[in-house]
């Protein structure tokens, strides 16, 4: 059997890391989605429920790519991250505030993911597996943007909205 490089057994369990937290953010989205009061926060979390199955589509590429299954591992940190937006939902909060925390806890979300796929793509390039790090790239830029996108949302609509409240 050949010796696998420590920094490719490193990159493997990051990308089966990120795969179970895009899946559980699949689950989790919908829900979000139904909390949200605000319109333009409903369609900002059906809009990124559709690019996350996109990324989850992408693993699967660099999985067949590198001739593993990127299953059977659970993300304990996206666990507790989506564990969090669910207290948010449960608060006795009125609509505007539970808006504003929903968006705390998708920006803490997206944070995480920036961060892993920010280092599974070094890795990957480090490895010489171009082609890898050119699909974390693309996922690392759209976890980017969404976060802009909440954080412009927040300042104009939101946190405005639930400081009115």
């Amino acid at each position: 059997m050949a010796e696998t490089n420590p920094l490719e057994e490193l990159l493997v369990d990051e990308l089966k890391d990120l795969y179970s937290a895009e899946n559980q953010i699949i689950k989790a989205l919908p829900k979000m989605a139904k909390a949200a009061k605000a319109t333009e926060l409903k369609r900002a979390f059906e809009r990124h429920l559709e690019e996350t199955k996109r990324h989850v589509e992408r693993l699967n590429q660099i999985g067949e790519n590198l001739e593993i299954k990127l299953t059977g591992k659970k993300c304990k940190g996206m666990e507790g991250l989506i564990e969090e937006g669910k207290e948010v939902m449960e608060e006795d909060l009125d609509e505007d505030a539970i808006d504003a925390g929903l968006i705390g806890a998708a920006q803490k979300v997206e944070h995480y993911e920036i961060a892993g796929y920010g280092t599974a793509r070094t890795h990957a390039q480090l490895l010489g597996f171009n082609k890898i790090a050119k699909l974390l790239q693309q996922t690392l830029d759209e976890e980017g943007a969404t976060d802009k996108k909440l954080t412009a949302l927040a300042e104009s609509v939101i946190n405005v909205e639930a400081v009115q409240a």
